[in-house]
């Protein structure tokens, strides 16, 4: 007789961005004609950038013609795009082998996926808040107990404050896997080489492994700040990063990530090189290589006129962060993040509940943004704001909260 994975069951409530969707509609159901302007979710708006189009292009004609037809590419993805990247690491100052490169359908997926090399008794700690598909996937791999307003039991919670600068503390006691985000999602704040080098020494000393999400890379423009993990020494052999092009080219819905297992890196009960070989067989047996247009496309952005593009479009959703950011302070509410990331983290005004004011905002100001509960126990109280949009519907969302919250 067929059973259901129970872990499922232990999921508190629907998915974060489904339950948005829900309210916004439920809204919209209730107001018809009203115009709701979409600062929650974080997905990008704006085309894809010629070069990338043009590589886009060239693939699909490629494959209309029997002489360049492709089928099957290389199981770890094309060579000339893992070249690519290790080019970008080594413009950071990371050595990257083409094997330690994994090309993939997105960021998400992996960061999910990769537990799965893990033990299923692993201990899992993650920043909180933090992008919800790290807890998830813990959950449902049956890594956690059971839910509660605290959070999951079994799941080890690192707050990240205002106090903290929204940067945790080390875990108390030991831990198997440690999710980091820098940028960070949804805070929007910026590890510095230092804050991750007491991460690295952490791990290195008792087995641990970083997952190191680095997805908002991109947009970091203060050059004292690292791109990648592996800017810091001896990380290689205690991080493995996840990055993806969705963020920097907008390829939201194009798909296409990659993850960096470096052979140097161990574990508790793993020698250098078995965490890449076991990475390498899970995705050889339940991944079949990401679309060979797409990364025809992600190897265009990477081309000199490619980054060039892509570096406009990292602009221009700043500069939209920097109208969000300005536009809030100007009224008194208090933010954070904004300036070397896409997101800007705000606390809600008179100790509102975060879902309260959710359904504040878009009451009053027809303004979708993210509750900060969502993301975890200590993201109540916060808010999130994306600067993924049209600038000009960016500039109208502020506008109507500072001319119609009422605070």
């Amino acid at each position: 007789m067929a059973r259901v994975n129970a872990n499922y069951r232990k999921l508190r409530a629907g998915y974060l961005f489904p339950e948005i969707r829900r309210r916004t509609t439920a809204f919209l159901a209730d107001h018809p004609g009203a115009r709701v302007m979409r600062l929650g979710i974080g997905d990008t708006t704006e085309p894809l950038t010629p070069t990338v189009v043009a590589g886009l292009r060239r693939a699909v004609d490629a494959l209309a013609d029997p002489a360049t037809y492709t089928g099957y590419g290389a199981e770890q993805g094309e060579v000339p795009l893992r070249e690519a990247l290790a080019a970008r690491y080594a413009g950071h100052g990371a050595s990257i082998e083409l094997d330690e490169i994994f090309i993939s359908d997105g960021a998400k997926p992996d960061s999910a996926n990769i537990q799965s090399i893990f033990d299923a008794a692993s201990v899992v700690a993650v920043q909180d808040p933090a992008y919800p598909v790290y807890v998830d996937s813990a959950v449902i791999g049956g890594r956690t107990g059971a839910g509660t307003d605290a959070g999951y039991e079994g799941m080890v919670y690192m707050p990240c404050t205002e106090e903290n600068g929204f940067f945790p503390a080390l875990p108390e006691g030991k831990v198997d896997l440690i999710y980091l985000c820098s940028p960070n999602n949804p805070t929007g704040a910026v590890a510095t080489k230092e804050q991750l080098a007491t991460f690295v020494e952490y791990a290195r000393k008792t087995g641990a492994v970083i997952i190191f999400d680095a997805a908002y890379a991109a947009y970091i423009s203060d050059p004292d700040l690292p791109r990648t993990i592996f800017e810091v020494d001896g990380a290689k052999e205690c991080a493995l990063e996840i990055n993806s092009f969705s963020k920097e080219a907008g390829f939201t819905g194009v798909r296409l990530g990659w993850t960096v297992v470096p052979k140097a890196l161990t574990c508790e009960d793993a020698e250098p090189g078995e965490l890449n070989r076991l990475w390498f067989r899970r995705q050889t047996t339940m991944f079949n290589e990401a679309s060979n247009i797409v990364q025809q496309g992600g190897l265009a952005a990477l081309s000199e006129q490619g980054r060039k593009e892509c570096r406009g479009l990292v602009a221009y959703y700043m500069a939209n962060a920097k109208t969000i950011k300005d536009g809030l302070d100007a009224i008194g509410i208090k933010t954070f993040g904004g300036v070397n990331a896409p997101y800007i983290w705000m606390k809600t005004p008179n100790d509102m509940s975060s879902w309260d004011f959710f359904d504040k905002l878009l009451n009053e100001t027809h303004v979708v943004g993210t509750p900060g509960s969502g993301f975890g126990p200590n993201g109540e109280g916060y808010f999130r704001l994306s600067a993924f949009g049209h600038a000009d519907d960016i500039r109208v969302a502020v506008d109507s909260i500072q001319q119609n919250l009422n605070l």
